[in-house]
This record gives C-alpha cells, structure tokens and sequence, in this order.
C-alpha cells in the first residue's frame, strides 16, 4: 500500500508531542533512547486498535433493511452488534451491522465477510506472526517472545492451533499438486503452458527420526509408549557458481582442489512422514511443477539408502544419480579408523583410497577394503556399499561435467526441520501435529510462505 507522507508526518508530530508529556511528567531522572522507543511502541499498538476500530465501524457504509443469505433466503438487519478480535494491535471490539432472520437461521455481518473476520478468533494477520513463531520456536518458548514483540499474551496452544493451520494449508497445496500431476487433462494443460526449463536441476533426499507419542487410549495402554518414525524430506534446486568476494575458507579450499566453487539456489523443500509408496506421488509431483521432466539435465545427489534409489528409479529413469561424496569419503575414516590402530599406516591407508575414490577409481576401493574385511566390519559392510553405487561414484567424470556432488542442501534441510524444531528439549509430537509442524516449516524455508498467508486470510470465508 501506498501512504500519504504529508499525512503520515502530521500524525507522527502529534504522536512524538504526546510522547514527550508524558516523558515530562514521569519520575525517572534519567531518560534513555530504549525507554521512548518503548513508550511509542505502546503508543503505536494504542493507535492502531483504535484506528482499526474505527475502521471497521465504519466500513459498513450505508445499512440496507434487508440482504440476500448464502442459502437464498433474505436476512433483515437487526442491529450494530459488537465483536471482538484478536490482532496484531491486540483485542479490538467493533460494533457492525448484523443480519439475521432467515429460514437457515445463520446470521451475517457484510464487514466480517469482507475482510475475512472470524469473530472471536485471530486475524490473519496476526496469525502469520504466530505461526512464524510456531515453526522457529517450542510452542511455550514461542510464547514469551511474542509477548516481548507483540506486547501482549499469546497462549500456547493458539501458537500450535496457527502454526499447524499453516501447514494443514501446505498439506492440501501438496495434495492439490498431487492430484494435478496425476491428472491428464491437467497434464495437457501444463505442456501448453509451460514456463522455462531450468538447464540442470538437481534433487535431493532424505529422511530423520521424529519421535512420535501415542494419543490414542488404546495406543497408550501397549507397553510401547513411543515410536520413532521417518521424516522424509526431499529438496530440488539449482547450482550457480560462488563469486569470489562470497566465497568461504571452505569454499576457497573447493577451488583449489576442484577449480570451482558451486552452491545450491531456488531452493524448494518438502517433506512428510509417509511410507515411500506415498512420499514418492510428493516426489513426482513436486519435480514436475519444479521441471524436473523438462530440465536439460536431472541429477540426484543422496546417500546410499536403497527406497532412495528405487524411488527414484521409477520416476525419473533417466536422471544422472550420484552418491553424496562426503557419505562416501566419511566410510573410508571409519573404515581406517577401525582396520589401523597404528596412525602412520592408518594415513598412509587412508590418502591413497580417498585419493582413488575422488578419481572415480571405485574398484580400487573396493579391492583395497577386501582385505581388510576380516577384521573391520565397516569394511565388510562397505564393500556391498561400493559394488552397490559403483556407477554413482564416479567423481571424476561428474566434476569434469560441472555438477555438484555434495548433498549437503538435504543435510542442512533435515536439522532445519527436524533437529531444530522438531526435536526441541521437551518436544512432544503426535504424528499430525509433527507432519503440519514440518510443512510449515518447509513452506517459509522455500519462500513459499506469502502464499500459506495469503491462504490463511480466506479460511474464515470457505467455512
């Protein structure tokens, strides 16, 4: 919205001279910059229930002695009935015409319809300030720091009430786009209009542990007071080149080994806790909006879980698969660490099989873990994981084609949604309530979070 400044600076004037009697009549001796910003910050919050009072009062504009309801009937005008909300300036009460009186027996306030209000409930506007706090904070640490930024009380189950509102949104945009993608008119509709294909696209993927309690009385009675369950997370994005002045030490180091330094951008998360059958529809479907099946070149960079792969394998056949370098990299230390108590041979061992897996050169490490089988079970272990992923480590010929090899991207995603919500000191979770947590927290981490707020605006009116 656009502001008159004229206007605005007239309104601060008399703000800013209200503000200063009331510096003058206070009784501390020394005032600070803290305690007037404070003090207009309590102004301000005054001000803007006043004003949004007064708005809506004044909304209704010209009262009709009758109007149409929602069921066709007639409603008739009873009276300027109050309501109260809660929003971003706190409790405000209005007085707006109602309507009442037909055969159905609702009642209607036009004002309330207008601008999405939900009497008695939060705004939209506020409910975006919760939930942003909901999907970064425990719902209770949550609390005590809206009431430092809000200047108000917001209790903790209003919190997780927003908070998951947000990703019950996300979870029936994640459907819709399921269900679309599925769809063969849809489908027809989209080659038509199809926007530009990014030239290599990569996807990533993986999951992390959720601890699940049980809410159900029978659940609760199984000796089996908890479970943990798999939080699948996927990610698709594109690479671009680290310009020298962004670059970090390690980044730097990147360089010099490799030539060039890449990172991922137009980052898109999502996430579920599914079975692979039903995460892999999420997976289709939100690859296909991201150009997955038209990019010029599709990559997947995961480690070396087996429903990764197969997933994979049966939506995108064609796509270049790469084991992540530093899960691969990371079992030669185990390994070392495990065969060679003496370090100097434990060195010697290492840098040459890192050095022989960095060329691509698989078999030889796998020959060089053979012998070691007998007494490292990492080795043993490891030799099935190499033969497996034979194809997907040739390291050598995927820098050679510029691409990442790295998935740090769904490493980062995970503790994003899981280690730093999800499994917060003291979290307690059913599976709902961590599956919508998660969705929240992955729409505002692929900026995809305006579009749950502008979402949330129209509950009130689709109910």
């Amino acid at each position: 919205m656009e502001y008159n400044i004229e206007k605005i600076n007239q309104i601060g004037k008399q703000l800013a001279e209200f503000i200063e009697e009331a510096v003058v009549q206070t009784e501390v001796e020394s005032i600070r910059i803290g305690n007037v910003e404070m003090a207009l910050r309590e102004a301000l919050q005054a001000l803007g229930g006043s004003a949004l009072k007064q708005y809506l009062e004044n909304a209704d504009g010209e009262q009709e002695a009758e109007i149409e309801c929602a069921c066709g009937g007639k409603l008739k005008y009873q009276r300027r009935r109050a309501a109260t909300i809660w929003s971003v300036f706190g409790k405000v009460t209005y007085k707006r015409a109602y309507y009442a009186g037909c055969a159905c027996q609702n009642g209607c306030a036009p004002v309330d319809c207008r601008y999405g209000i939900e009497p008695g409930k939060v705004t939209a506007g506020l409910a975006h300030l919760i939930a942003l706090s909901g999907i970064k904070e425990a719902f209770d640490e949550g609390r005590k720091w809206l009431k430092e930024y809000l200047l108000f009380e917001v209790s903790e189950n209003t919190i997780r009430s927003e908070t998951q509102k947000m990703g019950e949104l996300q979870r029936q945009a994640d459907q819709a786009l399921v269900k679309e993608m599925q769809d063969m008119k849809s489908l027809q509709q989209r080659e038509r209009n199809q926007p530009a294909a990014p030239d290599i696209l990569y996807g990533s993927i993986d999951a992390a542990k959720v601890r699940i309690e049980p809410r159900d009385p029978q659940e609760k009675a199984v000796e089996k007071r908890e479970t943990w369950r798999d939080l699948k997370a996927g990610c698709w994005y594109e690479g671009e080149v680290v310009p020298v002045r962004q670059q970090s030490t390690r980044q730097k180091e990147k360089v010099q080994r490799e030539g060039v330094a890449l990172r991922a951008k137009n980052k898109k998360y999502f996430c579920d806790i599914a079975e692979a059958k039903k995460f892999g529809k999420l997976l289709w479907a939100t690859g296909c909006a991201a150009g997955a099946d038209r990019a010029r070149l599709l990559v997947f960079i995961c480690d070396g879980a087996v429903w990764i792969w197969n997933l994979i394998a049966q939506y995108f056949p064609n796509a270049i698969q790469i084991v992540d370098w530093y899960h691969a990299a990371d079992r030669l230390k185990r390994i070392a660490e495990e065969a060679f108590p003496n370090l100097e041979e434990r060195q010697t061992w290492l840098k040459q099989v890192t050095e022989d897996l960095w060329q691509g050169r698989v078999e030889a490490v796998i020959e060089a873990c053979r012998p070691l089988a007998k007494k490292s079970k990492w080795a043993k272990q490891s030799l099935t994981y190499y033969r497996n992923n034979l194809e997907r480590m040739r390291y050598d010929q995927f820098r050679a084609s510029g691409l990442l090899i790295g998935s740090g991207i769904i490493e980062s995603g995970c503790k994003q949604i899981v280690t730093q919500r999800l499994k917060l000191p003291g979290a307690q979770w059913n599976l709902d309530g961590a599956i919508l947590t998660a969705k929240a927290r992955t729409a505002w981490m692929s900026g995809e979070w305006q579009k749950l707020v502008s979402a949330r605006s129209l509950l009130p009116l689709a109910t």
